[in-house]
């Protein structure tokens, strides 16, 4: 008898589980989650980071070029906001996103190219100069009270060579 219970009871959460997988719209959560992603490139690009901590989860993890940035808001405060500071533009071009949803988590790949103007600072013997470099950047979101957050993100960038 307890066999029986036992098999009914893990029938009946699968279905369970199946009947809220069901229920969601993958193209929407995808939609939802490309949205996010936009949001972070769109502040970078407008040199601008109001907004941009709301896209992270309050324990999330950055990690660029190798090195462990810690959480995003230790990220901005002192490695990207004080850069964008330097920035006369940053600009993504030939940009692709792939996203895999598995509730509640969402993977990201994103390739781009990105362009940085910088600006001359005479004070700090900064010459004025262009960085053009390929990237890719891989994201794991969650859904989170509702809403979409990023958890972790990895990017690393190269030369633009042309081949």
């Amino acid at each position: 008898m307890f066999l029986i219970t036992l098999a009914f009871t893990a029938c009946n959460e699968q279905g369970t589980e199946n009947k809220e997988l069901a229920s969601v719209d993958v193209s929407v959560e995808k939609q939802s989650v490309i949205s996010v992603m936009r949001s972070y490139k769109d502040g970078i690009q407008a040199l601008i980071t109001d907004g941009l901590t709301q896209l992270f989860s309050e324990d999330s993890k950055i990690y660029e070029s190798g090195g462990s940035e810690g959480s995003f808001a230790n990220y901005l405060d002192h490695h990207l906001g004080p850069e964008l500071d330097y920035f006369k533009s940053f600009e993504f071009s030939d940009y692709t996103i792939d996203v895999e949803v598995d509730m509640p988590y969402a993977f990201t790949t994103e390739t781009y190219i990105y362009t940085i103007e910088i600006k001359a600072n005479e004070e700090k013997e900064i010459e004025a100069r262009t960085i053009i470099k390929k990237g890719v950047a891989t994201s794991i979101l969650k859904k989170i009270n509702g809403q979409w957050k990023i958890i972790k993100t990895h990017s690393s960038s190269r030369e633009n060579r042309k081949h």
